[in-house]
């Protein structure tokens, strides 16, 4: 690249571009090697925004990737690269440094399927990816967790461990080894990753065999054994990976960067929780997220030579701090702020930075609810946190002597400080009935209720079978759905009065503060009755013995005096009489203990509009939390072993899948856990939303660009999987029938196979009589029926077509909607569909959107993986 002339040429309609550095020159990366990085070498990575969501204002990622072996020369050269593609980009660009083994969550989600680690440089390994290759013998250590990575290492038992997950790649033979330590999401990670090398690297040819214990997979071990020798004494345990846990990330400082005279000075300026107006258009900044990440904020009015001096002044503030090398470092523009970034502040104002959110999503509108706008547009339900108009069905059950007993339903909206509440709120969406519980908290509730809370929405949720979602509410941070179900009656008395029907007690003189406009907003909670607690925006009511006043603040409109004079009945029976801010009688002041001061400026809404919502993989390590961030999140990256955290900053989902081993209560104890640690010092009233796999309501699916409701109707376990790639069987008892004939029982001194083995195992592509050919030779009777599940396996009839299915082709430019052709039986398609090729009859937009490919790539797939997908996606 001549970096005079700007920008490399680049496929417009492509998201990720990458370059490796080769020479100190750089040179563009096959796209199917894209996820393959050779350790001596650097690249760049570039990544542009290409979702229809997206927005013009979307910004771009750029980085640059060191390999732990990569000359400093490399990297020099790296990082000028990137800065001169920074200024050719223009100023929408977020730069990254990453290092190999330490990328950031933003890098890693690049690569859904993981990262390959290739040893040595470009010119040993002569290519990154030849398709179809066979002749190779090498081990690969799978880990990780959401992001998986595999690095080459001694093709020796020396480099297996209990809790990690390695890959004998034998060319024609692909055998996966799952340490005894390792949990079945791994396991299944593990696979994904082998099939996808299976797929990229092989055309789809190799076999696949699993280990997962020893002692019933014997032909797989001997073929192990054949190439790495007898095993000599027991595994190493495992390598402790260096998870930052969330209790470590709130530690943040920032610093001012400016230069005095000759000097670089580096001034702290302030530490957690930071506020935006730190930050000054004029300057540039360093802010150290406790050594785990480094940041540099550039203010849109910084000098040029600044902002080209970022990554050399933050990899001097890392080797000041003593921090590792391979610390990540980000690099920020004003106005183009990441969401990692923008959460590391008490408050964001979307006007300060004026980049749109990438997922579409606005300001908060106040628009009329509109129940079909809200159903057809889960976003706008998502946006509103409405599941619906509120006119489902409610039930509300009290907390007392720790069971639940039902509230009469004419003081259902009537809540008590002192008391725990269960309401039950039931809607149906898309035809489905769906449920959503709210666990309501008041500040004044006793630990033992709050406890009883949760042990009772347990009982509750296996009435329903576990379809309800579970909504944690505290007193005073109700979400709008919450306040709109009770049409603006809801009212929050002082202390735990029971639920008798009985008229509240009217001796003692009452405040009661009322906000809202409609029947969607308002609610009612009683205040210390003194005049500090009096607002000029808002509206109260004083209720003693002997007379009520309704008192309108200054500040006050016209629906909020409307909606008031509607609640006060709920309240009190007795005559009110209005009193104006600035006209109150002397019987009002007197009744308060006298006159105070209080709030006389109008309360502006917190502006929310900045922040974006985050992804993360939930786990524990010695009894920490541990997240693992997801950027550029879809639905894909639901699995059902995760506990993934949705942080959308006013609420907080916890998703639990289907085969998650955690309990509900731990993990509503991790969404706490997350609110105490953050940075922004995040409010612990903040609502924490259970949903669990299959009952995701639209304020959670509306966060995500797609939302496929029938993607794991017939999802597939682990185990299913893994007996799908059994179908390999025959190929593998001919690898050890061969082994045999070979007499490769007795093996050297060293512990390694001999030479007649490493002849025998090579996998050449040009056999002989004398080598192993894993595949061609396996039987294949019956082989397309027994792989329904096929993970891997394929065999000599197993070819690839390029041919469409001969059915009519009169509708395959425009199509057919795809809910008529998704999960339906023969007998339900649409006149002239051919049940066997259902999927051909999708418009090209659709085929592309669901099967993530043309119909030209699918259609030249091997038929059996075609039918796999095909039944995986409800087109079989």
């Amino acid at each position: 690249m001549d970096t005079s002339k700007g920008l490399p040429a680049m496929e417009s309609h492509r998201d990720l571009h990458i370059w490796i550095i080769e020479n100190l020159k750089m040179v563009p990366v096959p796209r199917r090697a894209y996820r393959n990085f050779f350790e001596e070498h650097c690249y760049i990575v570039l990544h542009v925004p290409q979702s229809l969501k997206a927005t013009q204002g979307a910004s771009k990622d750029l980085h640059y990737w060191v390999g732990k072996e990569a000359s400093r020369d490399a990297e020099d050269a790296a990082c000028s690269f990137v800065q001169h593609l920074q200024e050719a980009l223009g100023g929408a660009t977020v730069q990254h440094r990453e290092a190999q083994g330490h990328e950031s969550a933003c890098f890693l989600s690049y690569f859904r399927r993981g990262i390959i680690y290739r040893k040595g440089g470009l010119a040993s390994g002569l290519s990154h990816v030849e398709t179809n290759m066979y002749n190779i013998q090498r081990l690969l250590h799978i880990r990780g967790r959401k992001h998986v990575s595999a690095a080459e290492v001694e093709l020796s038992w020396n480099s297996f461990n209990k809790g990690d997950i390695f890959l004998l790649d034998l060319g024609r033979m692909m055998i996966q080894w799952n340490g005894p330590k390792t949990s079945i999401a791994e396991k299944a990670r593990g696979l994904a990753l082998t099939r996808s090398l299976q797929d990229q690297e092989r055309g789809g040819r190799a076999q696949i065999g699993v280990v997962d214990d020893e002692a019933k997979a014997t032909d797989l071990m001997q073929i192990m054994e054949a190439v790495l020798g007898c095993r000599v004494g027991n595994l190493h345990s495992t390598t402790p990976t260096k998870s930052i846990n969330q209790l470590q990330k709130p530690s943040v400082r920032l610093y001012h960067v400016y230069e005095k005279g000759k000097d670089l000075v580096v001034q702290e300026l302030a530490t957690c929780p930071l506020t935006q107006d730190l930050l000054q258009k004029e300057d540039c900044y360093i802010l150290d997220q406790g050594g785990f990440k480094i940041y540099v904020w550039q203010g849109c009015m910084s000098s040029l030579q600044e902002k080209k001096a970022s990554f050399s002044r933050a990899l001097g503030f890392i080797q000041a701090k003593g921090y590792p090398s391979y610390t990540n470092v980000e690099v920020v523009n004003d106005g183009t702020e990441s969401a990692a970034f923008k959460q590391l502040f008490q408050s964001w104002s979307g006007e300060q930075g004026k980049n749109k959110n990438p997922r579409g999503i606005g300001k908060l509108l106040q628009v009329k609810l509109d129940v079909g706008k809200l159903h057809s547009q889960p976003e706008l339900a998502a946006q509103l946190r409405m599941v619906d108009d509120s006119s489902g069905e409610v039930e509300v059950w009290c907390i007392q002597d720790l069971r639940r007993q039902p509230v009469d339903p004419k003081h259902r909206g009537q809540l008590c400080a002192g008391s725990c509440y269960l309401v039950l709120y039931t809607y149906r969406n898309m035809g489905h009935i769906q449920y959503l519980l709210y666990l309501w908290q008041g500040l004044q509730a006793s630990a033992q209720e709050i406890k009883a809370l949760s042990s009772n929405a347990e009982e509750l949720d296996l009435l329903y079978h576990g379809a309800l979602v579970h909504e944690h509410v505290t007193m005073g941070s109700e979400p709008p759905h919450f306040l709109a179900i009770f049409q603006g009656q809801l009212v929050v008395f002082q202390g735990s009065t029971a639920h008798s029907g009985k008229e509240q007690l009217t001796s003692a003189t009452r405040l009661f503060h009322m906000r809202g406009t409609d029947n969607h907003n308002t609610w009612t909670e009683e205040v210390p009755a003194r005049a500090s607690s009096l607002n000029s925006s808002d509206i109260f009511l004083l209720v003693t013995a002997s007379f009520c006043y309704l008192w309108f603040g200054k500040g006050c409109s016209g629906d909020q005096r409307e909606m008031a004079r509607t609640v006060v009945t709920v309240i009190s029976k007795e005559n009110k009489e209005i009193v104006l801010e600035g006209q109150e009688p002397p019987h009002f002041w007197e009744a308060l203990g006298g006159r105070a001061p209080y709030p006389s400026n109008k309360r502006l809404p917190v502006d929310m509009s900045g922040f974006q919502p985050r992804l993360f993989e939930c786990s524990s390590q010695t009894g920490h939390l541990v997240l693992t961030e997801v950027v550029f999140f879809s639905q894909e990256d639901l699995d059902k072993y995760d506990v993934m955290l949705l942080d959308t900053w006013q609420e907080i989902f916890l998703w639990l899948g289907e085969a998650a081993s955690q309990q509900k209560q731990e993990v509503v104890a991790w969404g706490q856990e997350y609110l105490r640690t953050h940075p922004a010092g995040r409010s612990l009233a903040t609502p924490i939303v259970l949903v669990k796999q299959g009952h995701e309501p639209p304020t959670f699916t509306g966060w995500f660009l797609t939302w496929d409701p029938y993607k794991w109707t017939n999802n597939q376990s682990y185990e299913e999987v893994v007996e799908g790639s059994l179908g390999a069987v025959s190929a593998i008892s001919e690898i050890t029938a061969e082994i045999n004939n070979f007499q490769m029982s007795r093996w050297p001194v060293s512990g390694r196979a001999g030479p007649l083995a490493q002849q025998a195992l090579k996998g050449s592509e040009d056999s002989s009589e004398n080598e192993l050919e894993l595949g061609p030779k396996a039987d294949c009777g019956g082989a397309s029926t027994s792989r329904s599940t096929s993970t891997s396996t394929s065999t000599s009839t197993s070819t690839s077509t390029s041919s469409y299915p001969s059915s009519p082709r009169c509708l395959s430019n425009g199509g057919l909607p795809r809910e008529q052709l998704m999960h339906q039986a023969a007998e339900d398609l649409p006149e002239g569909v051919d049940p066997a090729h259902k999927e051909f009859y999708l418009s090209d937009s659709d085929f592309q959107d669901i099967f993530g490919k043309s119909k030209e790539e699918f259609y030249s797939m091997a038929k059996w993986r075609q039918q796999q997908q095909k039944k995986q996606l409800g087109f079989f």
